[in-house]
């Protein structure tokens, strides 16, 4: 009689690996509405832009202009007129927070190396919910506007900017992002911007983004003494 065959090997205890983890720094990032509180570092942020774009002889505004006109006793709602959407960024989680307007938008970004800013002092959030470690890092002012093609309002982006230490992050994508994500939910039909012709990288950067750049269109304005003569024009 043949031997029975002997019993098959217990088969191997499954092994559980541990979740992988991120190496190296984690920035949290939150887009918020601003407010009034916010302005002293959205003037920082303005003049910053303007040396960039290598404009400061046409950089005029004050704290306290910018308070009045962006900021105004019984201002309209958001989205109805001037809007700001400031960028914070910090090395731990922001806390739950809610506007009755617009929900802040929450996002981690994983850094191989941490980010030297030799502003920081002079960019803490004057959030009344941020820390000591919450810093502003850019900022993007938009408001309505309206296309008769379409039938439709749409926003105007005046300006969008992310300081220096900050860029090549993803960062300015999430403030445009963030915009149009705003105008779609509205149900609106465009956003618009310019970008200036030499800045080749942000026009790199709009096209990723699937924005079309529209060459055949040109700037027109009226400013300064120009537009103050129509103010006696006998029509």
């Amino acid at each position: 009689m043949a031997a029975a065959a002997p019993p098959p090997p217990p088969a191997p205890a499954p092994i559980t690996l541990p979740e992988p983890t991120p190496s190296g720094h984690t920035l949290f990032t939150r887009i918020r509405l601003a407010t009034a509180e916010d302005v002293p570092h959205i003037h920082k942020l303005i003049h910053q832009m303007a040396v960039f774009e290598r404009l400061t002889d046409l950089f005029q505004a004050t704290p306290a202009a910018l308070s009045a006109t962006l900021f105004p006793p019984n201002a309209p709602p958001p989205f109805t007129s001037f809007t700001v959407f400031l960028l914070e960024l910090c090395t731990s989680p922001f806390p739950p927070s809610q506007n009755p307007h617009f929900t802040p938008r929450l996002k981690s970004l994983h850094l191989d190396l941490p980010i030297h800013d030799p502003e920081k002092e002079a960019f803490r959030s004057n959030a009344s919910d941020a820390n000591d470690d919450v810093i502003v890092g850019g900022f993007v002012l938009f408001f309505p506007n309206y296309s008769t093609f379409l039938a439709k309002p749409g926003f105007y982006i005046e300006d969008i900017f992310v300081r220096e230490c900050y860029r090549r992050k993803g960062l300015g994508k999430m403030l445009l992002s963030a915009v149009a994500a705003q105008a779609a939910k509205m149900g609106y039909g465009r956003v618009e911007w310019v970008v200036l012709d030499w800045n080749v990288n942000a026009i790199k950067f709009y096209e990723q983004m699937g924005a079309q750049i529209l060459p055949e269109w040109r700037i027109c304005r009226l400013t300064g003494e120009a537009l103050r003569a129509h103010a006696h024009v006998n029509l």
